[in-house]
């Protein structure tokens, strides 16, 4: 009963005529899955990026035609969250910086980096957040942090990030104090 499994077993080590096959599939596999990995790091990425650029645009259209109640971090943080549906974590994990520019020069007053949420540190004040008067032209800008899907293959690996491992989506906008 084991003889003739015994043979075919030993006819099947001996076959070389698929050994080419099986050498190009385990070059060409790890290949092939950090491309589809990173395919899909970076298709979740976009889709982020998208919600966050739209939620961000419908956040200022509301504060432009709104009734010119005080806005503050957590409400306009709120605003934008629900806007955007999918971002993971979105209440704890988006820092806004809201700062009133010179029209006449348009020279901003925000930093040159984004301010980000940084998950490595206990504290993250908010350090640019100022409503502006009537009629001033306002910067805002979001920046949202995620932990990648993949992080030690291909995009998940090579992607910048910050102290904490996290990938910063950034997200800029400006409008117009409307005059109440």
């Amino acid at each position: 009963m084991f003889r003739p499994l015994r043979h075919r077993l030993s006819r099947f080590a001996r076959d070389q005529r698929g050994a080419v096959a099986t050498v190009d599939f385990a070059i060409m596999f790890p290949i092939i899955l950090t491309m589809f990995l990173s395919s899909v790091e970076v298709g979740m990425m976009t889709v982020r990026q998208t919600l966050l650029e739209h939620a961000v645009d419908r956040a200022v259209r509301d504060l432009r035609i709104g009734t010119g109640a005080e806005v503050t971090h957590a409400s306009l943080r709120t605003r934008i969250c629900d806007y955007a549906g999918m971002l993971p974590d979105c209440e704890s994990t988006l820092k806004l910086e809201l700062r009133p520019t010179d029209m006449r020069t348009l020279s901003t007053r925000l930093a040159d980096a984004p301010d980000c949420i940084d998950r490595s540190e206990e504290l993250n004040p908010i350090l640019a957040f100022a409503n502006g008067q009537r009629s001033e032209l306002m910067l805002m800008r979001a920046c949202f942090v995620f932990s990648p899907i993949f992080p030690n293959v291909g995009f998940g690996f090579n992607a910048s990030k910050n102290d904490a491992g996290d990938i910063e989506l950034i997200a800029t906008s400006a409008f117009v104090n409307e005059p109440v």
